[in-house]
């Protein structure tokens, strides 16, 4: 957990079922995904990249800075610019989520 000045973030393994469908193709499924909350956001999943169909995507130019996670490198299908994203090197509080996908729209899955 890091926290700062009100912000906080918890990252932690989750057991929900992880699906990622984007115009009716499948982009990832994890039953291991990792639980992030950050204060003022809404939870998000990062997923394993075994977990994801990552020749489904394409890098994009696109980056951005966290002052809390780092930088964060984006991929893109067609139709759909800057889907995922990912932390390659994470700032040390958040370290677990080092690689993990993260995508705009996911569902979880009960069961």
């Amino acid at each position: 957990m890091t926290a700062t000045r009100g912000h906080r973030i918890t990252v932690e393994p989750g057991t929900e079922h992880v699906r990622v469908v984007h115009d009716g193709q499948l982009l990832a499924e994890s039953r291991r995904p990792l639980v992030l909350r950050e204060t003022g956001c809404p939870v998000r999943y990062y997923l394993p990249p075994e977990d994801v169909r990552t020749d489904l995507l394409a890098p994009s130019d696109t980056s951005t800075h966290c002052p809390f996670k780092g930088d964060a490198s984006y991929w893109s299908r067609p139709g759909a610019a800057d889907l995922v994203w990912a932390y390659p090197d994470p700032k040390p509080e958040v370290a677990a989520i080092k690689d993990h996908f993260c995508f705009y729209a996911a569902e979880t899955v009960a069961g």
